[in-house]
């Protein structure tokens, strides 16, 4: 998927965006950032905390605080700001926590070790749509 951050700060708030589409958006923008495997599960199901989880590996530690800077600072823009983010001392996993959807920031060898593809194993993963698909 071709994604471009050409006038994304003309685009509309997503301040009331529904869970999905925040997931959705936050997956565009790892993905952008050269975020390898990045999915968006709904976990609703199996969780009391969150809605949803996007899981993404980066290449190294820089990149994993790379793409979490990213994210918050293109989540701003839209109107949306996380409630606590965590690892920012860490090297291999930070976590961003937006409320209904929480990202999970790994390097290859801590995705594996902690394996939550696994342990969702059985929920919905959303395929990847862009923006101007979702309308």
């Amino acid at each position: 998927m071709e994604f471009s951050f050409e006038n994304w700060e003309n685009l509309p708030s997503l301040a009331e965006a529904d869970a999905r589409t925040l997931a959705e958006t936050m997956r565009d923008i790892l993905d952008a950032k050269k975020a390898k495997n990045a999915v968006v599960l709904h976990v609703t199901a199996k969780s009391d905390i969150t809605d949803y989880l996007v899981l993404a590996s980066a290449n190294t530690a820089t990149h994993v605080h790379a793409l979490a800077d990213e994210l918050e600072f293109r989540m701003a823009q839209r109107g949306v700001t996380p409630l606590h983010a965590d690892g920012r001392n860490a090297r291999s996993w930070q976590v961003v926590d937006f409320g209904t959807v929480m990202v999970h920031i790994f390097d290859r060898e801590a995705r594996e070790f902690y394996n939550l593809d696994k342990l969702y194993r059985d929920t919905e993963e959303l395929d990847a749509v862009s923006e101007s698909e979702r309308g």
